[in-house]
């Protein structure tokens, strides 16, 4: 189902009793009626002045004696900010990607990365430009957190409240466009990160026009309304949404944002109706589409076929895989990371997918999760990260694994996370053990907002046990400058090395099919004090998370990669340096 044809002007707003079109500005624009149907569309009731139809005429909606106008909810560009006119994204660009088939998620490894810190300029355009780094890499699907359009300049994207506009500093609509032709001619898809469980604090103006939103709140605010009185227009107007990245921005997939907030009690839940509806508009494009949850539930519901009784998505991240690893590596284990202390944590997470299956979780005081079906759901369908945009930027400092850990520990991470069973993230910066943080920033221009914002940051790591001092400023511009990745990094010094790692792992990935094998039944893992050992079919990799170094039976194998201090077989015997670790495959040569 898609939404009635509708004129480029009009607009759902059941709640006021008139609403006007304004076309150009309060100073020298025109004014028209609309009129009202039953179902809650307004169309303006006069012809349209002929100026209407140039390319950047810029609108906004009178809303009942409100003398400002609001930009309209589904604006595709805000040239002024979100409290400001919105602009028709008539593009003229001509896409040059006709020959793009797609890229599936099975197999692929994804890069995530944001548009603001990527690059010095900050800017899609300047994204484009290291793109060959990225395929060097060995990557298959560029995820970008969002861009749709939130007041201020820099933001990490969740505080969004334009969700059809793209943030006019990265480049608008168009360099948009160009981003995703570029990387389709590279041969890399695009996973666009979407958020629909909350609206920003500023420029939020939706509730003027109908109910959007419902009584009660998640973490980020109120909950939108996917199950009460005029949900069934909200609903489309997500639906409208996804089919837009997929249809006019040509991307590949949607990361979907903490599907756990989505409040629906309908029988159809909203997740599984993007299912369908993403599916069908596959199987039209002729192109694999795909969607894949943020949820911490820990419930395969949500990738199990609607066949089989469950939702349909594609894919969806676990966190606890990286707990694992980052518990293994880096011995940290304050809040959440306590249940994972023990390295047989990590061989369970491999082995069965979840650590919570309906265990207990200290950290939530209560059992959590579900068990795998492993039999019958692939291992790809979990995607899995050693560092990500949250596990970073959510620490108080933002400091990344590189300050705590050393080459060989990175190295043992990328090992873990590129050679495991699931679908690897990569973050931006990790390749090459960046220096730079990954830190919260915001730039509310409301300076009460921004306090808030700063004071419930303290707070928060107050509870977690976090020295308040050591917390930045989200507002601090620097904040936001101190998280801009370094480029001259990747050419020297550890950097250099630690990059070599990454590049190594993502070409074995490519050449060894036991790597992107999709069974559970391919994984088995042992623990040994602090030696892990993982099997891939026949391949093996052994991680020595210890401060010693150990040596283990292994049979006649031969090296395919090592961490920097290098391991040693000898005689069928294995010789691992602390931190150390290596991928081993069967000999296939003798000297």
């Amino acid at each position: 189902m898609t939404t009635p044809s509708r004129g480029p002007f009009d607009v759902w707003a059941p709640r006021p009793q008139r609403v006007r079109l304004l076309c150009g500005d309060n100073a020298g624009g025109s004014v028209l009626e609309m009129q009202r149907d039953e179902a809650g569309w307004w169309t303006p009731a006069e012809p349209l002045p002929g100026a209407v139809d140039h390319l950047y005429v810029d609108y906004g909606y009178l809303v009942d004696d409100d003398p400002d106008p609001r930009p309209d909810p589904r604006s595709r560009r805000q040239p002024g900010g979100v409290h400001g006119l919105s602009r028709r994204d008539r593009t003229t660009y001509e896409w040059g990607d006709a020959a793009w088939t797609g890229r599936q998620l099975a197999g692929s490894v994804i890069y995530e990365l944001h548009i603001g810190t990527f690059t010095p300029a900050g800017t899609l355009d300047s994204a484009v430009e290291r793109l060959d780094h990225l395929v060097d890499l060995g990557v298959d699907l560029v995820e970008m957190m969002p861009v749709n359009a939130f007041n201020g300049t820099h933001n990490w994207g969740y505080d969004g409240v334009g969700w059809f506009a793209v943030h006019e500093q990265y480049g608008g609509p168009d360099a948009y466009r160009r981003f995703v032709d570029a990387c389709h001619a590279a041969g890399l898809g695009v996973v666009q990160d979407v958020v629909h469980n909350h609206l920003g604090p500023s420029g939020n103006y939706l509730s003027l026009f109908g109910p959007y939103l419902k009584d009660g709140r998640n973490t980020w605010g109120d909950l939108v309304n996917l199950d009460g009185e005029g949900s069934a227009e909200v609903r489309r107007y997500i639906l409208d949404n996804v089919r837009m990245w997929f249809e006019d921005y040509h991307v590949d997939a949607l990361r979907l944002d903490a599907v756990h907030a989505l409040s629906d009690a309908s029988d159809l839940h909203l997740l599984e109706e993007m299912a369908v509806e993403t599916a069908a508009l596959s199987a039209h494009l002729r192109r694999p589409l795909t969607l894949i949850a943020e949820s911490d539930l820990n419930d395969t519901l949500l990738v199990r076929p609607r066949e089989a009784g469950g939702y349909g998505l594609d894919a969806q991240w676990s966190d606890d895989f990286h707990h694992a690893v980052h518990v293994a590596l880096s011995g940290e284990t304050a809040g959440y990371y306590a249940d994972f202390e023990p390295l047989e944590a990590l061989a369970k997470v491999c082995e069965k997918g979840f650590f919570h299956d309906g265990t207990f979780s200290s950290f939530r005081d209560r059992d959590h999760g579900v068990p795998v079906d492993t039999e019958k759901m692939p291992t790809w369908r979990l995607v899995v990260a050693n560092q990500n945009h949250d596990q970073i930027g959510n620490r108080a400092r933002g400091d990344r694994l590189a300050e705590h850990l050393d080459d060989d520990q990175l190295a043992c991470a990328a090992l873990l996370t590129l050679a495991g069973p699931f679908t690897p993230m990569l973050f931006m910066g990790e390749e090459w053990a960046a220096s730079t943080p990954f830190q919260f920033f915001t730039s509310h221009p409301e300076p009460e907002l921004g306090k808030a914002t700063a004071a419930g940051r303290i707070t928060e790591f107050e509870l977690m046990g976090w020295d308040p001092d050591e917390v930045p400023d989200p507002q601090d511009p620097e904040t936001f400058r101190r998280s801009k990745l370094d480029w001259d990094e990747p050419s020297g010094g550890r950097h250099a090395v630690v990059l070599e790692c990454y590049r190594r792992l993502g070409r074995l990935r490519r050449d060894l099919p036991q790597l992107t094998d999709p069974s559970f039944g391919s994984v088995s893992c042992t623990v040994e004090d602090r030696l892990f050992t993982m099997r891939r079919g026949d391949l093996l990799v052994v991680v020595n998370a210890g401060d010693t170094a150990t040596a283990t039976e292994v049979g006649e194998r031969e090296v395919l990669f090592a961490t920097p201090a290098g391991v040693d077989v000898r005689a069928g015997v294995l010789s691992v340096p602390a931190h150390a670790g290596t991928l081993l495959g069967p000999v296939t040569t003798f000297s």
